[in-house]
């Protein structure tokens, strides 16, 4: 094993400097002009778009299930692996780097740009629909309804949100951080490719590995700008009987892009940051609240059983083969699979930006272990109260879920103060979606600067902008069938990116081996 590798590659060389921004030569290009095309053949060609992703979406959970299934598992079984090898030691930045955030905002960051908006989305709607046996019927094909259906509603409901999704993050987010902060290479998809591909790594194979990321990450944002949009005025419609019509949600769009493109100029410290920070202390109010007004007990008590049914579920679950649901399994898992790691360049790539400083160990263990813990009491106060409900015949929810964007808002109805509260759940929704806007901005604006990290401002806006305008465009022009076309396309990206990862994993592993050998090395010198 070559224990010695460096490069002369100079970060931002191959670009050119056009109209006060700092763009990648092709990388940025290609990836405007491929985003572009898509808009304009989506808008003019809706229907046969969406039929066309759609039936690729389809063949790729179908035919590589077993794909998706071992690879989800794999992730999690290599991240652990690497935080008890001695490699877990090596720090990102080098020995002497000190962390740049404090632990807090830290967390904070990380599970803002993570899956704050899903888990504000899906925490009702998912266990109770698992209950219920609604879409593709009940996780492990037990009787809808029963007790068991609702110990493996939480347990399967954890089982896509815990260690699994955030093992993915982890792998590309670490390699990125090593590669950067360790060997001083670009902040880009392929610079964690250089054990594998060498030089070839800053030339086409590099290029299409940059554009893939790019269209992966700025589709999937905007397919949840859009979705996020219709699920706020919903809300709203919900509360104040406004009319939730088109021109409602591209409002809502106009607004949220206008924030994140002022967050994205003040930059990580003063917008990120701040927005993070300000979204967990209302997540925290929310999550106490819901805690204090709902069935008290039975969600503290909870905690425990919602652990207890994550692990107790976590291997049948992990299983692909002789599976009773497997309509489920390809309805709920597999899709979870593929969407995940359709978004892991962008999310991987904004940890990685915030990470410096941590030891591989602490790493792993904040980025696995922390978010899992915090979604344990987040589904079990959330999804506990709405199961609770449903079970009970409280409210909607006990028809089960009608419009899983409702969902929350239905299970706070029955709440005190539920005016204040769903307003309050709207304002949190729609501040996620500015955190994942703007840090989106920032990782692909990285990318097509060619790795810089100090990219100027007007690029900076130009990816903000972009990614409310095809959401706006699309939803205005498209529609449903829009939308849906648009996450089909990012699910299915998911497909090749399976591969890219476990590439990546080799690649990464390779990398931290030959810097502990140097690492020992020296302590012998």
């Amino acid at each position: 094993m070559k224990i010695d590798y460096e490069t002369d590659y100079d970060v931002g060389q191959d670009n050119v400097q056009v109209m006060g921004m700092d763009m990648h030569n092709p990388v940025f290009f290609i990836s405007a002009v491929l985003i572009l095309t898509f808009v304009i053949g989506t808008l003019i060609f809706p229907e046969q778009a969406n039929a066309l992703l759609n039936g690729s979406k389809g063949w790729a959970i179908e035919h590589f299930d077993w794909l998706f299934m071992v690879s989800g598992n794999f992730f999690v079984l290599f991240c652990l692996l690497l935080a008890v090898l001695p490699l877990g030691k090596i720090r990102l930045g080098g020995q002497s780097a000190k962390p740049e955030f404090s632990t807090l905002s830290w967390f904070a960051m990380l599970f803002a740009a993570g899956m704050g908006i899903g888990l504000m989305f899906w925490s009702v709607a998912e266990p109770v629909a698992y209950l219920n046996g609604q879409w593709y019927g009940t996780p492990l094909a037990v009787e809808a309804g029963s007790e068991a259906a609702r110990h493996t509603a939480m347990g399967a409901t954890m089982y896509h949100w815990g260690l699994h999704p955030w093992a993915i993050y982890a792998v590309v987010a670490l390699s990125l951080a090593f590669f950067t902060y360790n060997k001083g290479m670009p902040l880009t998809i392929r610079s964690a490719f250089y054990p594998l591909l060498g030089e070839r790594c800053w030339g086409w194979p590099g290029h299409i590995i940059d554009i893939l990321a790019v269209l992966a990450t700025i589709f999937g944002l905007a397919t949840s700008l859009g979705l996020g949009a219709q699920q706020a005025a919903g809300g709203l419609h919900f509360l104040f009987d406004t009319p939730n019509a088109i021109n409602v949600q591209v409002g809502i769009i106009v607004g949220v892009t206008a924030v994140a493109v002022l967050s994205v100029v003040r930059g990580l410290d003063g917008g990120v940051k701040l927005l993070s920070n300000i979204n967990m202390s209302l997540a925290v109010f929310l999550l106490l609240f819901v805690i204090v007004a709902g069935p008290t007990m039975l969600i503290i008590t909870g905690f425990g059983t919602t652990a207890v049914d994550y692990i107790s579920n976590i291997i049948p679950l992990s299983t692909w083969f002789g599976r009773e649901d497997s309509e489920w399994m390809h309805g709920w898992t597999v899709f979870y699979w593929a969407w995940w790691i359709s978004w892991s360049p962008f999310v991987g790539m904004f940890i990685a930006r915030i990470s410096k400083g941590r030891t591989v160990r602490e790493f792993i263990v904040a980025v696995l272990l922390v978010p899992t813990v915090i979604t344990i009491i987040w589904m079990s106060t959330f999804g506990g109260t709405g199961l609770e409900q449903s079970i009970n015949g409280v409210g909607e929810l006990a028809n089960g879920v009608s419009d899983a964007s409702l969902a929350m808002f239905q299970m706070l109805a029955h709440l005190p103060w539920t005016g204040i509260i769903s307003f309050m759940a709207i304002a949190l929704v729609l501040i996620f979606f500015v955190t994942s806007s703007d840090s989106g901005s920032l990782v692909i604006d990285s990318i097509t600067a060619g790795g810089k990290v100090d990219a100027p401002v007007p690029q900076r806006i130009f990816w903000a902008v972009m990614e409310g305008l095809i959401a706006g465009v699309l939803l205005y022009g498209g529609g449903k069938e829009a939308l849906k076309a648009l996450q089909s396309g990012a699910v299915t990206t998911g497909l090749p990116f399976t591969i890219v990862l476990l590439l990546m994993c080799v690649s990464l592993f390779i990398a931290l081996s030959a810097e502990r050998k140097r690492q020992i090395g020296r302590a012998h010198v």
